[in-house]
């Protein structure tokens, strides 16, 4: 999620590097940072009654005695803000409903080109993985190829997909639901029809099928780039449909991040996941705490934890700590490296994870700058490498250097530079080599 908030992240970086600076803070100096951060919100394109209710109650907080009398009053301001943020969307995260009685319904709606059919796919994926059995239902049956589409998705991620081409969406669902407890599914994910806008026939559709198989979830699929407009489509769907909560795709975009701030204090509904990335396993639970420290370039390290523990094994983990030990750690090893740091997202996404690597935090890098092409050279010298010569580099002379850059296109210095790494990264093998201690994240 390297680009999202990303904007709004320097903006708040630099008011806080301002107040850091002064030391003890007055009354006039918290009034100019408030002004600074309701720009900054208004910029990232949040709502102009949810940006200057925000900005009264963080003043109110921030202009208290507590506050202008503490020994470090930038910190609790900080603070305020960071709360405040997980406030405003939504405190906790809030998990699906279960229906008492499976299969539990849940119908996704929104408009054409949200992601709204990739995203039920993404969502069938994350309970697949969660021990459920859902069943996709196609009921766009308007969008040319959208049942195809959602016959793809379901496709990659394993998932039965329910349809019965062009006929009347309302009897669709209603059939699938039947077809579902007969063949014991205890999900069912209703890809609903989209429109190019809100609608009377594109509501009442929705409001049909809703009537009729009494859905425990109706999630607002909602296209994080369109900004405030993103809000008005909450809000209007949430007063004809009443909503459950929403979806927010496309949070890997260039996007301001002002839906993701508004649509919870506009709607009332909570957001409950957030797509953030083009492949299936790309949604992530939405977790408010989480994403105030992400925009406040505090980190996240639960969600680090969460991507490493998918990406890592049990047995990758043992692996590891034995070469560790016995300072078997080859070329070979530091080539797997990257393919976990790859399944975790990127190098990007982990530095903005890191607390204190966040935005704004990388000297004369700018977020999503980091040059991940430099892991491709780095691999592709490696792979030019024979056998012998990456289980044991200090054969690596000159000539073979030389054999090694011209197989890979790169350089002998290069060569060097990586040589040097993976030196330095043994250096740090040996310094955790004890036994005791873990492999981080595990």
């Amino acid at each position: 999620m390297a680009n999202v908030f990303s904007g709004l992240s320097e903006k708040l970086n630099h008011v806080f590097t301002k107040l850091t600076k002064r030391g003890t803070l007055t009354e006039l100096e918290i009034k100019q940072a408030m002004r600074e951060i309701r720009i900054a919100l208004l910029e990232a394109d949040v709502n102009l009654l949810v940006a200057k209710d925000f900005v009264n109650k963080v003043s109110e907080k921030a202009l208290g005695q507590a506050v202008l009398k503490s020994l470090s009053p930038t910190q609790q301001v900080i603070k305020i803000v960071s709360d405040e943020l997980t406030e405003l969307m939504g405190s906790v995260n809030s998990k699906l409903l279960v229906s008492s009685e499976p299969p539990t319904v849940i119908m996704m709606c929104g408009l054409q080109g949200a992601g709204k059919t990739t995203l039920s796919g993404k969502l069938a994926l994350h309970l697949k993985k969660s021990g459920k059995k859902p069943l996709l239902v196609a009921c766009d049956i308007y969008r040319p190829a959208a049942i195809n589409q959602l016959k793809v998705v379901g496709s990659q991620a394993g998932v039965e997909v329910y349809e019965e081409g062009t006929k009347n969406p309302v009897s669709i669902a209603k059939n699938a639901v039947k077809h579902a407890k007969q063949f014991g599914f205890d999900t069912v994910i209703i890809d609903t029809a989209g429109r190019l806008h809100i609608d009377e026939d594109l509501m009442q559709e929705l409001i049909d099928i809703s009537s009729e198989v009494k859905p425990t979830e109706i999630l607002l699929t909602i296209d994080s780039m369109t900004g405030q407009d993103a809000v008005n489509v909450a809000k209007t769907f949430n007063e004809k449909l009443e909503i459950t909560g929403c979806v927010l795709t496309k949070l890997d975009g260039d996007t301001r991040g002002g839906a993701c701030l508004s649509v919870k204090a506009v709607t009332g509904k909570p957001i409950k996941f957030s797509s953030v990335g083009e492949k299936l396993g790309d949604l992530e639970p939405f977790y408010p705490d989480r994403m105030a420290k992400r925009i406040l370039g505090m980190g996240d390290v639960m969600s680090l934890i969460e991507k490493a523990q998918e990406a890592i094994t049990e047995e990758d983990v043992k692996n590891l700590e034995k070469k560790m030990k016995e300072n078997s750690f080859t070329l070979e090893d530091y080539l797997s490296q990257f393919d976990m740091i790859k399944k975790m997202g990127g190098v990007n996404d982990i530095m903005n994870m890191l607390p204190g690597m966040g935005i704004g935090k990388l000297k004369n890098v700018k977020p999503g700058e980091i040059d991940e092409s430099k892991i491709e050279r780095t691999k592709a010298i490696i792979y030019s490498m024979t056998k012998k010569e990456r289980r044991d580099p200090s054969i690596l002379n000159y000539s073979r250097k030389m054999r090694i850059a011209s197989g890979s296109g790169t350089t002998v210095q290069e060569i060097n530079q990586l040589l040097k790494q993976y030196d330095q990264t043994k250096t740090l093998m040996k310094q955790l080599k004890s036994g005791k201690k873990r492999f981080p994240f595990m």
